[in-house]
Parts: C-alpha cells; sequence; structure tokens
C-alpha cells in the first residue's frame, strides 16, 4: 500500500501520470531541474521538489536527489515514467533499500530484459522466436566477422544495452564490419555505460510490431494486443497505431501468446512491452522486451478503453489484474504521432527556442498529451519531444482523417516542429493502404523536395502583410517617407519564408486592404483582431489567422499551416555570390564526440568537420565554404555552447574568428 506518488520524470509523461494518480486520490510529487522550474508538470502536482541543475545526468538521472525529495515529501512510491531511470535496476533496488514502491517490474526482470544478449537466450530457451544472430564479449572482429559471414549480410550490430537507435549499426558489406563495430561499441559505451555488442541478421522491408503485457504479483499474466510501430527514422518511432492493418487474427493470439510467455520466463510484474520484428512473410521474431510504459501507450488505451497507468498502480499495490485474457477487447483503431522540436528540412535536427503559443488541437476522438506552455523554452538539455497527437475511430480510415486535421489544427508558434511533416507522412498513399514498413521514410521522404515545407502562397502572404501592417508596420513606417496613414501609393514589403523573398505591396482604405502579391491580388477585410488573432475576409471567404509577432518576424497559423515569415523590407541585401563566414559554429549546447579535420585541411562546401552530440543525437557539423581549416577551438569530449565558435574555414586572405567570439 502507498498513498502519495512521486514522478521521476518530466514533460508529458509526467503530466499524464499525475492526472491518472490524482483521478484514484494519491497525492503527488513532481521533480524538477533549473530548466523546468516552471514547467505544466510541476504546476499541476500537490508538491515539487528542486532535484539539480539543467543536466539530465545532475537532476533527473540523480538517484540519491530523487530518493531525497521522497523523503522530504514523505513519498512512498516512485512512478519513473520512461526514459530517465525507468529502466535502471539500480535504481529499483535502492527504492526498495529505501522502503519506497517502484511502480515497475522487479530489479532482477529488468536487469535480464535490459541486456539484449541475456535476454535473447533467455527468449530462446523459452521457445519465443528469435532473429538469428551472434552474441559475445569478444572485442575482437574477427569472430563477428566470421558470425556475419555465416548469418549473411546485411546485418545489424545492436548495443546490448541500448535502445533509442543509440550504438545501432546496419553493414551491408564485409570490409565495413569492423569499422562499424568499432563504432557502435564506442557510441554504446558513451550512451549507457556498456560497450557490449550484438549482431542479428537484418530483416528486409520489415514491420515492427510490438505487444502490450501486463503481469500482477498472483501470476496473472495478459496482453492487450499489439501496436504496429513501422514508422521509423534513425530507429526512432515516429508514428505508432493499434491495432496494426498487417496483422490478422491468428497472427495476434500467436504474438500475444508469445509476448505473455515472454513476460512468464523472467518473472515479470507490471506493464511491459515485447518488440517483434516482422518478415514480409508474416514470420515474426523477438526483438526485446522495453520494461516500462511506452510512450505509444496511448493508441492502446483507446483502443481497449482501459487506462494503463491505473492499471500499473493497482498491480503494484498488489491488487491482481481486474480482467482475463478472454475479458479484453479491441475496439476501432488509434493513431499517434510524435510531436517534436525538429527541423525535417535539416536531416531532423532538434530545435530548441520559445513557446508563444501553444493552442493543443480537440474534437471528437482527439487526445494530445503534452507538458508546454506557452512563454516557456525549448532547452538542448532533453529529448525533443513536445507532445503526442492521438486520434481514434470507428475504423483505421476515420482515425487516420481525424489525425491530419488535428494535426492542421495544432497551433504551435516559435520554436521549429515536425506537425507539416507528420501530416504529409500520414496523407501519403502507402501509408494510407496500409502497407508502411520500416523502410517507408528513407524511400519516400529521402530527398530535399519531400522534406521541405510548402513554399508560402500567395494568400497566405496577403494575410501576412495585413497582419504585419496592422500590428507594426503602419507606424514605424509612417515616418520613413512615402509612407502616411491615408496610403496614396502601395506600401511595399518583402517577406522571406525560408525559401525566398517576395515583394507585397499593401493599399489600405481602412475598411478594406487590397494587396498585390506577385500579379495576384487579394481583397482583406478585418472583421475581428484582438491580440494574436485576426479574423478576416479574404477574398470572400472568411478565415481565422493566430499569430505572434517577435522583432520581425511573423509566426502565423493560418489554414491549417503554420508559417515563419521575415520581414526583410529593409534589411541589406546579400550578393547571390557571397560566401559564407567560415565561422563552424556549435548548432545548440552539447558535447563534441568527433573533430574529423585538422589544422591546415582543404575543405569543400558541406564537408563534415565536427560531430555534435545533443538531445540524444548526432549532429554533423559542416563548412559554409570551400577553404583551408585554422583555428580549431576543440576536440573530442569538450562540452560547448550554443553558436560557440569551434573552428574556422579560411578561404584565401580570410581572418580566423573574431576574438569577441565566445
Amino acid at each position: 500500500m502507498f498513498n502519495k506518488l512521486l514522478i521521476a520524470n518530466r514533460g508529458e509523461i509526467a503530466v499524464r501520470v499525475n492526472r491518472t494518480a490524482q483521478a484514484l486520490g494519491y497525492r503527488t510529487v513532481a521533480v524538477f531541474s533549473d530548466a523546468d522550474r516552471d514547467a505544466p508538470h510541476v504546476r499541476m502536482a500537490d508538491e515539487a521538489v528542486r532535484v539539480g541543475p539543467a543536466p539530465a545526468g545532475e537532476s533527473y538521472l540523480n538517484i540519491e536527489a530523487i530518493l531525497e525529495a521522497a523523503r522530504l515529501t514523505g513519498a512512498d512510491a516512485v512512478h519513473p515514467g520512461y526514459g530517465f531511470l525507468s529502466e535502471n535496476a539500480a535504481f529499483v533496488s535502492a527504492c526498495a533499500e529505501h522502503g519506497i514502491t517502484f511502480i515497475g517490474p522487479p530489479a532482477h526482470a529488468m536487469e535480464l530484459m535490459g541486456s539484449k544478449r541475456r535476454s535473447k537466450e533467455a527468449m530462446a530457451e523459452a521457445g519465443v522466436p528469435t532473429v538469428p544472430g551472434f552474441q559475445s564479449a569478444e572485442t575482437d572482429p574477427s569472430p563477428w566477422q566470421k558470425a556475419a559471414d555465416g548469418i549473411g549480410y546485411p546485418v545489424m550490430i545492436k548495443a546490448s544495452a541500448g535502445g533509442g537507435g543509440r550504438g545501432m549499426r546496419l553493414v551491408h558489406e564485409p570490409d565495413k564490419l569492423a569499422d562499424e563495430l568499432a563504432r557502435a561499441r564506442s557510441e554504446a559505451e558513451s550512451a549507457f555505460g556498456d560497450g557490449e555488442l550484438i549482431l542479428e541478421k537484418a530483416i528486409v522491408r520489415p514491420r515492427h510490431i510490438e505487444i502490450q503485457v501486463f503481469a500482477d504479483r498472483q501470476g496473472n499474466a495478459i496482453h492487450l494486443g499489439e501496436r504496429d510501430c513501422s514508422v521509423q527514422r534513425r530507429h526512432q518511432k515516429v508514428v505508432e497505431e493499434a491495432p496494426s492493418p498487417f496483422v490478422d487474427e491468428a497472427m495476434r493470439q500467436a504474438m500475444g501468446d508469445a509476448a505473455v510467455k515472454a513476460a512468464q520466463a523472467c518473472g515479470y510484474v507490471g506493464a511491459g512491452t515485447v518488440e517483434f520484428i516482422v518478415d514480409e512473410s508474416g514470420a515474426f521474431y523477438f526483438l526485446e522486451m522495453n520494461t516500462r510504459l511506452q510512450v505509444e501507450h496511448p493508441v492502446t488505451e483507446m483502443v481497449t478503453g482501459l487506462d494503463l497507468v491505473a492499471l500499473q498502480l493497482r498491480v503494484a499495490a498488489g491488487e491482481p489484474l481486474p480482467l482475463t485474457q478472454d475479458e479484453v477487447r479491441i475496439c476501432g483503431h488509434a493513431i499517434e504521432v510524435r510531436l517534436y522540436a525538429e527541423d525535417p528540412a535539416q536531416n531532423y535536427m532538434p530545435q530548441t527556442g520559445p513557446v508563444h503559443c501553444w493552442i493543443p488541437p480537440a474534437g471528437d476522438g482527439i487526445r494530445v498529451d503534452h507538458g508546454i506552455s506557452a512563454g516557456m523554452r525549448v532547452t538542448p538539455h532533453y529529448d525533443p519531444m513536445l507532445a503526442k497527437v492521438v486520434a481514434s475511430g470507428a475504423d483505421r480510415g476515420t482515425a487516420r482523417r481525424r489525425l491530419i486535421r488535428a494535426l492542421e489544427d495544432t497551433v504551435l508558434l516559435g520554436v521549429t516542429h515536425n506537425a507539416w511533416f507528420l501530416s504529409r507522412v500520414l496523407a501519403h498513399e502507402t501509408f494510407a493502404a496500409g502497407e508502411a514498413t520500416t523502410a517507408f521514410l528513407d524511400k519516400e521522404f529521402k530527398d530535399d523536395h519531400s522534406l521541405q515545407p510548402i513554399q508560402a502562397n500567395s494568400m497566405e502572404l496577403a494575410v501576412a502583410a495585413l497582419v504585419l501592417y496592422r500590428n507594426e508596420i503602419r507606424s514605424e513606417y509612417a515616418d520613413r517617407g512615402g509612407w502616411s496613414n491615408s496610403l496614396p501609393s502601395a506600401c511595399p514589403m518583402l517577406l522571406n519564408d525560408g525559401h525566398t523573398g517576395t515583394w507585397v505591396r499593401l493599399r489600405d482604405s481602412g475598411s478594406e486592404a487590397r494587396i498585390t502579391v506577385g500579379d495576384q491580388e487579394h481583397s482583406l477585410v478585418a472583421e475581428d483582431h484582438r491580440d494574436g488573432e485576426l479574423i478576416l475576409s479574404a477574398d470572400g471567404v472568411r478565415r481565422a489567422c493566430q499569430y505572434q509577432l517577435v522583432d520581425h518576424t511573423l509566426y502565423c497559423h493560418l489554414s491549417g499551416r503554420t508559417l515563419a515569415l521575415q520581414d526583410e523590407t529593409h534589411a541589406p541585401v546579400r550578393r547571390a555570390d557571397e560566401q559564407g563566414s567560415g565561422e563552424v559554429r556549435a548548432t545548440m549546447d552539447g558535447a563534441v564526440i568527433e573533430v574529423a579535420v585538422a589544422e591546415g585541411d582543404t575543405v569543400r562546401a558541406g564537408q563534415t568537420l565536427a560531430v555534435l552530440e545533443a538531445m540524444k543525437m548526432e549532429h554533423p557539423l559542416k563548412a559554409d565554404r570551400d577553404g583551408s581549416v585554422s583555428d580549431i577551438r576543440v576536440s573530442a569530449g569538450d562540452q560547448v555552447r550554443n553558436r560557440q565558435v569551434l573552428m574556422a574555414v579560411s578561404a584565401g586572405d580570410s581572418p580566423h574568428p573574431g576574438a569577441d567570439s565566445p
């Protein structure tokens, strides 16, 4: 029995766990770092305790600080959410030593399933199908080479203790294996403190399907159907749905039985997910077991009608599961996407920055789990996921259409995000047909064109011009000559949507604005204008535009699209032949994990000069011009700040970075 729950996490999962815990009558405690002092999960909890500075290693991963927060508040249970300490067996043991109930499996099950090598051996012994592979603690590449030759290429290298795509390498050719083994081992040691690897046969064009399992302390175990998580990039899930469009009832029963067998084989208790890789014939193989709640658990909740966090809390309190396998019902369909602070057009580069406006979508079958609010900043210290947007319906087609609309209705102004990319994925004919495999994104969204957001059209530019004019430009330009409140002539504005600059000319009579964009003219009538929203009639069609104007950037959401437009009317013109500065700067706070050049090396524009690790990902830093490398200021392992100058590329007599650079 327990009465007060400490939630050892942050963001949307902390908010989600808190909501159910309070609904069940538990008092809740939030923990926070300095970066999250005013975050929604902190405000929502009954009590909150600071556990350290912004870096996760000094706060959310600090076991002593978490346990001290429990002691200070009298919390007698801890829910770890996912990530951070959720699969840390040492933390589970520490909770037990302090008389705190851990909402999750016992440490021995977590330790077993936390090792890809040991878990695979245990599953094979239990009769669960496993992928042909090789496991060894040997670091010499020779036995690995021999094993790969026997398995047949392509092969996949995986970090035994890993997850999230880190420490994974796909190898197509024998002469690349030794190199990739070394890189994977180095990455695994850096990410998990454990360089142990496994080798597996790479399944071509597979589907990634997982089974949600639950087990109680009385020995009962059930499964709650499958989730299809095949739409991935960099081995990280982008879209999840339940049930899978690929799985029939016979396959569901076979996979479910195997997943329950896996849970029972390791003495599991609580919520867990058994992940399988499925080939084109429908044969499935054990991948790993996640000994925690999954990010994508809402789709299971929406098709089963169950609250998985409530089940976790009941099982942890010693209660038996409230239903048997025969009582589990799968009704309808649900699809979830992960809203990230990232730029798909820039190799999915994680983004930091302010949240000026946040209005989550709503409507029938729509659920949004999030932990953000207007006025906060997205920092480089944590995962870039901002929210999960989920839609359900009586069938897959309804759920898919609802989710596309929900993404179009999502108003998030400020930090760059991937909503437009997600809606494009859902609308793709391959996904619509239920035929997406793990190769889908790499195949269909691989070139610059497919990953570029659609350019602003003339109507959007016209509306943006009116918003700019009505807010600041009218007063700003009245004193610049050629501008007046009576506007005897058209007022020019140069708006850049990130692709190109477009001249827009506006005449405002007071009751109506006539705006020319290229050879098109639009009639706009403002019907209602309040802070952050303009209701207008545009060419006879009534529309609403949410916006935020920050310096000379207009962030606006119009007709399902989010735009960021720069007012460059008075910006200096850049020559077409102008080269980059040559400065190589950090794109965010992080650690330099590789310096790929030496001083004096000749490089080409676009060549990778260094690799930065931040927000759990690697980011190449490239030269912006041809030249020779000069003034390298960092080494591998150095911690750097956003915009810090790391090195320079000199072209001819170009100077080094200025002395005032950080």
